[in-house]
């Protein structure tokens, strides 16, 4: 069905699913004429909000829809569906060669270099041979170092499949790094997993259970817990493993409105970090977020504007800048404030361009926003490159 037009894809998923169009239809609240229209290819399907309901209505994921349309889904829907598949291998046995424990340490640090720099189509190609060649390792040589690999692909493995708009795969994912770091009974390495199972949790919108496990890994970790081994870490001054969960929580809890808990741990988090660097800059970025989240619409504002002035802002790897910049474009549009929201879109396409082309939900905000006229010229054409128009 690759080549499909999405009008065809539509029909023949709907024939698979044993509807009619009648039936179909009267799934998405619409009239038999539009559906037959869309199959024909009369009434193109434009707008990601029509794409996710008649994914929905189809029990398929949009990607599928969108394979032929938006440049490089054919490959991110080939990687997801290697990935599930590499998921669903549960016996693994030892080769008669093994891979090298370094070696593979090696392409995960690749992996890992490329994810913050948000190149999320390869990461899609390169993942799944990175998690069978780091369980394979861990077969023929098992140790603290084959756990910690395992970990940390199962890890970037999550957060990449969250950034794909596959929540639940994601979840998976990252319960299995959990699962090999809670056998190992080392406080540091779940803390490790914890990070992205947290963020998994809050992709599919358990943010109690999300801000609960940062938490309690938090707690768990020794005093004086290394930086070493959170995905986040990029250098002098990163945020620890300790500072990372904490904002995890405290952007778990934001989601859920409480406001208390959110100011505590970011209180915590701030503490901790010092003045200056990535941990700093990661704090008032969560804060912004977090702020917003709760109603203050105004402060998040004026803190905003003062990151993206200060020389910290240069201390967040690129995925970081462009992932919150969606978070601020979020909230100007939810604010009514389309020309910032706009401009926001623009800068985080600039800063990472996969980080707004590959992730369903920045296409969705894209459409969303576009349709303002008091939106940046520019952001017609970004919704005309993404097909959202």
């Amino acid at each position: 069905m690759t080549g499909l037009p999405v009008g065809r894809r539509v029909a023949q998923w709907r024939v698979r699913r044993n509807m009619t169009q009648q039936q179909f239809a009267d799934r998405l609240g619409k009239s038999k004429s539009w559906v037959d229209k869309v199959e024909r290819g009369v009434r193109p399907l434009e707008r990601m909000s029509n794409l996710r309901e008649v994914a929905e209505a189809l029990r398929i994921d949009m990607e599928v829809l969108l394979a032929e349309r938006l440049g490089q889904p054919d490959v991110a829907v080939a990687g997801v569906a290697r990935i599930r598949a590499a998921l669903a291998r549960y016996h693994v046995e030892a080769s008669s060669r093994p891979p090298d424990v370094a070696k593979v340490r090696g392409r995960l640090d690749h992996a890992e270099q490329s994810y913050r720099h948000a190149r999320y189509p390869i990461l899609l190609g390169l993942l799944p041979g990175l998690l069978d060649a780091a369980r394979e390792a861990r077969v023929a040589r098992p140790g603290r170092a084959a756990d910690e690999l395992l970990v940390s692909a199962y890890g970037l493995v999550a957060l990449v499949l969250v950034k794909v708009g596959q929540g639940e795969l994601a979840w998976l994912a990252a319960d299995r790094g959990m699962a090999v770091a809670l056998a190992t009974d080392d406080a540091r390495l779940a803390a490790v997993a914890t990070v992205p199972l947290s963020q998994a949790l809050r992709a599919v919108g358990r943010r109690r259970s999300a801000m609960e496990t940062a938490l309690v890994a938090a707690r768990r970790l020794p005093p004086r817990e290394s930086a070493e081994g959170a995905l986040s870490s990029g250098g002098d001054g990163a945020p620890s493993l300790r500072v990372t969960l904490l904002l995890q929580a405290a952007l778990a809890a934001a989601g859920r409105g409480d406001e208390r808990r959110v100011a505590g741990m970011l209180d915590q988090a701030a503490a901790a970090v010092g003045t200056v660097g990535f941990g700093r800059a990661s704090v008032e970025a969560a804060r912004v977020v977090a702020e917003a989240a709760v109603g203050d619409v105004q402060a998040a504002t004026v803190r905003h504007e003062r990151l993206v002035c200060g020389e910290q802002w240069r201390w967040l790897p690129l995925e970081h800048r462009a992932a919150y910049l969606l978070d601020v474009a979020r909230v100007h549009a939810l604010a009514g404030d389309m020309v910032r929201a706009g401009r926001a879109l623009l800068e985080a396409e600039r800063t990472a361009h996969s980080e707004v082309h590959d992730r369903p939900a920045a296409r969705d905000l894209v459409a969303t926003v576009a349709r303002y006229a008091a939106a940046p010229a520019g952001l017609a054409r970004l919704a005309a490159a993404l097909h959202v128009t």
